[in-house]
């Protein structure tokens, strides 16, 4: 690890994040991730000795435990900042839970209320929504929010955030916008890797998007999007989709 953020700082970022939440098989059950929540002595090594070995600021990413008989992130939270970090998020789920159930915010706020934590504590899970975004600040003080799943397939869900919490509403984006916003992302995602590593990223996250659900009979499109390997494929279905179950076509 110590070596690693040496790699990540010559990289330039302006902070380098570690993430002890990831609650994947392959992954926790290695012990890395969510994994070290059962480690938590090597947890903070880990943790010190990396802040120790670079310059820029040092953050954890992090669950309230390992399972509900393990919540142990009020105690953990502390400890965390002591290593020196600067920031610590929280993900309202246990590893157990991996993304099932609802994510508990209680104990998100109680950490960030503790007097001994002087850091931003940062609440994660379920914020998918301006008004759950909200509601997660004035509930819970949190000194900010972090938006995964929300995210995908709507990543227009920053902007109705950011409206939200400076104006107290949003003006929701036409479904024309949205499009092009999708298509937006399939060329990003192409012109960051290649067309076919792009794609295999970027077409779960179109046949997830919210823009898309409720629409009847869905489900065989959905699965030519999941199996589309070209960027001429998708903007296909994106025509297809947006003039038979919109009724107007977003050109290319």
């Amino acid at each position: 690890m110590v070596e690693a953020a040496a790699i990540v700082e010559k990289a330039g970022p302006d902070i380098l994040d570690i993430n002890f939440g990831c609650p994947v098989k392959k992954v926790a059950g290695k012990g890395a991730g969510a994994g070290m929540l059962r480690d938590i002595p090597k947890m903070l090594e880990i943790t010190r000795r990396v802040v120790d070995a670079v310059d820029i600021p040092v953050t954890v990413k992090t669950r309230l435990g390992w399972d509900c008989e393990n919540k142990i992130i009020t105690d953990l939270g502390p400890r965390l900042q002591d290593c020196g970090i600067k920031a610590l998020t929280v993900h309202g789920r246990t590893r157990s839970q991996m993304y099932t159930g609802q994510a508990d915010w209680s104990l998100i706020g109680e950490l960030k209320n503790d007097p001994r934590m002087e850091i931003p504590v940062i609440g994660n899970g379920d914020i998918t929504s301006p008004e759950g975004a909200a509601a997660a600040f004035g509930s819970f003080g949190v000194d900010g929010i972090m938006i995964g799943r929300g995210a995908i397939g709507a990543p227009w869900i920053f902007r109705e955030v950011r409206q939200y919490l400076e104006k107290g509403e949003y003006e929701p984006l036409s479904d024309a916008a949205k499009f092009d916003i999708l298509r937006r992302q399939i060329r990003e995602s192409i012109d960051r890797i290649d067309e076919y590593r792009g794609i295999l990223h970027i077409r779960r996250h179109l046949a997830a998007t919210p823009l898309f659900k409720g629409i009847p009979n869905f489900r065989e499109t959905r699965i030519r999007l999941l199996r589309a390997e070209t960027e001429k494929e998708l903007f296909d279905l994106l025509d297809h989709i947006s003039e038979t179950f919109f009724g107007n076509r977003v050109d290319s």
